[in-house]
């Protein structure tokens, strides 16, 4: 799972991307009277009029005046964050950063107090996204979270079908079963070129057993997956935006979508970079049970966003 987890953060990304550039097309192609409507209807888009140069004395003063615009993913297994990231995005740059959020995070919140509620993936069910964005914000000091995006196993796999299937190279034979999976898992793909439909793609992906060089195996071929994935989104954007906006769950209309698409037109691959929420993984004792958590490191989450944001260092100020 832990692999899944890391290609469907990217994929995510990948497809966000995508979905804001073709939104942007799709708007000016059916009505250009919409492309006024999205400068005119007091859409709720961050100042983006500062300098890319700016540079800030603390997080907060950052938060406040940065043009920074930042979006909560999620992707969802069941009623659990499976995926969650907090992307900040600099309308000036084009620079994307992204923070994976590890699902075993530890948060302890008031009456929840056995060993399952203290992960960060079980906020969602039992406070919805408004109870996940203000958790987030504090494990990140504060920081202010504009939109959500959502999608699950069900839209990943959609995702592929409406692109028309993501061509691949399998290394080597991948079959495996496991029934207890969330959703179940039946993998039975054979070695070679090969185009994926959402299915077997989602198994590709899930995939985790037997390559030679372990991790770097798997993240090759996870590299591969988004490479094709990535191509056969940006040459299909007109005609996935409109069907694959059911499969995301978001705050953001057409509209308000389509203003990011022209702020972010210039995103590069190149221009998103990764990091884990720092923090260290530990086993701890609740009523007399081991639980695994990812415990966040607070002054190393300041250090990073402190880098994203452009604060001032103290031995430079």
């Amino acid at each position: 799972m832990k692999t899944f987890l890391k290609i469907f953060i990217v994929s995510l990304v990948f497809f966000i991307v995508a979905f804001f550039l073709g939104t942007q097309a799709y708007i000016k192609e059916n009505n250009s009277n919409l492309e006024e409507n999205i400068n005119n209807n007091g859409l709720k888009v961050p100042n983006t009029n500062i300098q890319d140069t700016s540079e800030y004395l603390t997080l907060a003063e950052a938060f406040e005046k940065s043009p920074r615009i930042n979006f909560l993913i999620l992707g969802m297994e069941d009623v659990r964050s499976d995926t969650i990231i907090l992307a900040s995005a600099n309308p000036q740059s084009k620079k994307v950063n992204l923070i994976s959020i590890p699902r075993d995070t530890y948060i302890h919140r008031k009456g929840y107090d056995r060993g399952e509620q203290r992960k960060i993936n079980s906020v969602y069910h039992d406070h919805g996204i408004e109870g996940l964005e203000e958790i987030l914000s504090y494990i990140l000091v504060d920081i202010p979270i504009h939109h959500y995006i959502i999608l699950d196993y069900e839209g990943v796999k959609e995702m592929v079908d409406l692109v028309g299937g993501v061509e691949v190279n399998v290394p080597f034979h991948m079959k495996y079963s496991d029934p207890h999976a969330k959703p179940p898992l039946s993998i039975d793909i054979p070695k070679g070129k090969q185009v994926l439909d959402g299915k077997r793609a989602l198994e590709f992906i899930r995939y985790r057993k037997g390559y030679i060089d372990g991790d770097l195996g798997r993240i090759k071929a996870q590299q591969q997956f988004l490479k094709s994935f990535g191509s056969k989104a940006a040459s299909n954007l007109f005609s996935l935006i409109p069907k694959a906006f059911k499969y995301v769950d978001t705050d953001m209309g057409l509209l308000q979508a389509a203003s990011y698409g022209k702020i972010f037109s210039g995103v590069k691959d190149e221009d998103i970079s990764f990091l884990t929420l720092p923090g260290i993984d530990e086993f701890r004792k609740i009523e007399g049970k081991n639980f695994s958590y990812y415990i966040y490191d607070e002054e190393g989450i300041i250090e990073k966003l402190e880098d994203i944001y452009n604060v001032k260092k103290q031995g430079n100020l």
